[in-house]
């Protein structure tokens, strides 16, 4: 009886694109893994220099969220506090500007007081003054500061000046500080000169001592809040508007504390420009 040559079944040939695993009963359209070539550069490895090599941006949202520093105290870790002062290349107006103060400060102290007292006198922005040479006696009487280096003015000048002009520049910093500082300076002038005009002030009064960098500080005090965050911004306005109401109420000074609310709000006006300046 003749045996039948029984063969053996042809093994189908495995496609090469077949998954390495097999497929799961009942779930529809189960795509395999692309093989990935030995020489090919990962995602995210930083050669192609796209999206993908952010690895922020390669990760998942998990990821991102893990990566941002949401603790309070992470954040702090990172400040730089340096930059809360001026520097040549950062900030050339803030810090030549504090050079010049200081030495003129400096200087003051050591020389004769009365030529001290002449000298300020000579650069006053008094209405004198303002008549026969305004050109000069505006930027002079800008180069005193009252009480001298341990002033707070000489530290809120520091600190201000410094954070506005690191968002807007060394141009726009010194404009709003000029223009703060112009501004409340014939603000508070020009009505003395209308009063002894009208015979309701001595002829005194047409000389009387103003000099300093308030009007400009404050101005800039003003200025600053605009480009803070509110939580930043409106206790700034809160504590530095109540100094100078508690000022004014002392009345001391009327005619600088005036000058001083003006020259904040000369400083407020200015937020429109300041934030297209930043934009």
């Amino acid at each position: 009886m003749d045996t039948a040559h029984r063969t053996a079944p042809a093994t189908p040939d495995i496609a090469e694109d077949a998954p390495p695993f097999p497929l799961l009963d009942g779930i529809p359209q189960q795509r395999a893994a692309a093989p990935v070539a030995a020489d090919a550069p990962l995602a995210g490895d930083g050669l192609t220099g796209g999206a993908d090599s952010d690895p922020v941006a390669a990760s998942g949202p998990e990821e991102a969220a893990v990566a941002a520093p949401a603790d309070p105290l992470a954040r702090l870790r990172t400040l730089r506090p340096w930059r809360l002062l001026p520097t040549p290349t950062g900030t050339p107006f803030t810090f030549f500007y504090a050079v010049v103060l200081g030495l003129v400060s400096v200087v003051s102290e050591h020389i004769d007081p009365a030529l001290v007292h002449s000298l300020r006198q000579g650069s006053s922005t008094d209405v004198a003054h303002l008549l026969s040479d305004p050109m000069l006696v505006l930027p002079a009487s800008a180069l005193w500061i009252v009480g001298g280096l341990t002033s707070p003015y000489a530290i809120v000048f520091l600190l201000v000046l410094t954070a506005l002009e690191r968002r807007t520049g060394a141009t726009y910093a010194a404009g709003v500080f000029l223009l703060g500082h112009v501004l409340a300076t014939l603000a508070t002038e020009v009505p003395v000169g209308v009063a002894v005009w009208a015979g309701h002030l001595p002829d005194s009064s047409l000389h009387r001592l103003d000099y300093g960098i308030s009007f400009g500080v404050a101005a800039s005090v003003g200025a600053l809040a605009g480009l803070l965050t509110p939580w930043l911004r409106w206790p700034l306005l809160t504590v530095f508007g109540a100094t100078l109401l508690d000022d004014l109420i002392a009345f001391t000074d009327p005619l600088t504390n005036w000058g001083h609310l003006l020259a904040l709000a000369t400083g407020i006006a200015t937020w429109p420009l300041l934030r297209r300046r930043r934009r």
